[in-house]
């Protein structure tokens, strides 16, 4: 009888029994990680920005807790709740009042469009001698200037498409103001369980990297520190003035104005754009008493940014402006009104923490290479040049 191949083959030794065994169950481990760790990505993508944000709050307020418990006598989950309260209070507020800016300017073009009291003046003359499209545009603006309406129905399906957009922007507006709220409550949670939080993040850290894992852990709290109590506690502080001075003296668009200058401020940019035309419009349209309590207010606004700028960057704040600017673009296009605070923060931290690691590896590098120097030296000592004496 012919032997089969099974019986000619070796048999397998003990080792690569255990080999085989022990590679089956990493390949079950691996795979069983990896599988939760996907489900786990899925489950929490959706609030991704909002854990972020709720994390950047609660680090931001992490000194203000520490206070206020102790002079509570160490009841930190009520001063978490205390901190809570008072933050929705500062951020429901604003952006309800920042919120009616969009809506009523859109309200009074609709009103006035079925009330009739939008006119359009009619066209110059020489319009008619603009080379290629001056007797078109002629003739569309002569029909606007009579009946409104007969020319916006011409462009309706040309205006559908912009009418989309901009309906989409507000609902991912009202989608990320939602999360934005939920997020700072989210916020007082942590802060309530600050502690243990952070015990296990330092834990963690160790874990992952032994030697700087809790220094690098200090260094991104530092900069989430830096640059949500320097970069954006400023721009809020010049948002919060200039838009209660310009409430008060009611300038047409002030809650956009508000957000032009909270927008400026974070990018880095200041808000002169803004100070100036309403400077302007105050000395034109005010009476005199009113224009110099308006300027003295927008004045303040834009020197905040030049007296207090300084003091924020000496104290340890190094992220490059193009940076915080990208975060800021980036962070709105992604996550709506909460990318506007995590973008820039999140890629401050990633700079901070890639600047100190590349920086690390070239002091590793750099104590390397001078031991080896070292350790060469004293095998073999350098040489003593032969010096020939002098002929007398």
């Amino acid at each position: 009888m012919r032997p089969s191949v099974a019986d000619e083959l070796p048999p397998f030794s003990s080792g690569e029994r255990r080999f085989n065994a022990l590679f089956i169950e990493m390949s079950i481990r691996l795979f069983v990680i990896g599988f939760l760790a996907y489900w786990t990505f899925v489950i929490i993508a959706p609030f991704g920005a909002m854990i972020v944000w709720s994390v950047v709050v609660a680090v931001a307020l992490y000194p203000l807790l520490d206070r206020l418990a102790a002079l509570l006598g160490g009841r930190a989950t009520i001063a978490a709740v205390l901190i809570t309260v008072a933050a929705l209070a500062l951020v429901i507020g604003p952006m309800t009042w920042m919120g009616l800016g969009f809506v009523d300017p859109v309200k009074g073009v609709i009103a006035g469009f079925e009330n009739g009291d939008i006119t359009i003046p009619p066209p110059p003359a020489n319009v008619k001698d603009w080379p290629l499209i001056g007797a078109q545009i002629y003739s569309y603006w002569e029909l606007a200037s009579t009946n409104l309406r007969s020319a916006l129905t011409q462009i309706l399906p040309q205006l559908k498409p912009v009418g989309e957009y901009l309906l989409g922007m507000v609902r991912n507006a009202g989608v990320g103001t939602l999360k934005f709220l939920l997020s700072v409550i989210l916020s007082g949670f942590l802060l309530a369980y600050a502690q243990q939080l952070l015990v296990g993040m330092r834990a963690l850290a160790r874990r992952i990297d032994p030697s700087n894992g809790e220094k690098y852990l200090n260094l991104s709290g530092a900069t989430i520190n830096a640059v949500s109590r320097g970069v954006m506690g400023l721009s809020i502080m010049q948002a919060v003035i200039g838009g209660v001075g310009m409430y008060l003296a009611e300038v047409p668009g002030a809650n956009l104005l508000t957000i032009a200058i909270l927008v400026l401020g974070i990018v880095q940019i200041g808000p002169l754009l803004v100070v100036a035309p309403v400077v302007f419009w105050a000395w034109t349209t005010l009476s005199t008493p009113a224009a110099i309590g308006l300027t003295i207010c927008m004045l303040t606004v834009n020197y905040m940014d030049n007296v207090l700028k300084p003091f924020i960057f000496a104290h340890g704040l190094s992220t490059p402006i193009p940076v915080i600017f990208i975060g800021v673009i980036g962070g709105v296009l992604a996550h709506g009104v909460a990318g506007l605070f995590v973008g820039p923060v999140v890629l401050a931290v990633v700079w901070e923490l890639a600047t100190a690691w590349i920086a690390d590896e070239m002091t590793e590098k750099a104590e390397v290479e001078a031991a080896e120097k070292e350790a060469l030296e004293q095998i073999a000592p350098p040489v003593e040049p032969l010096t020939i004496p002098a002929e007398r």
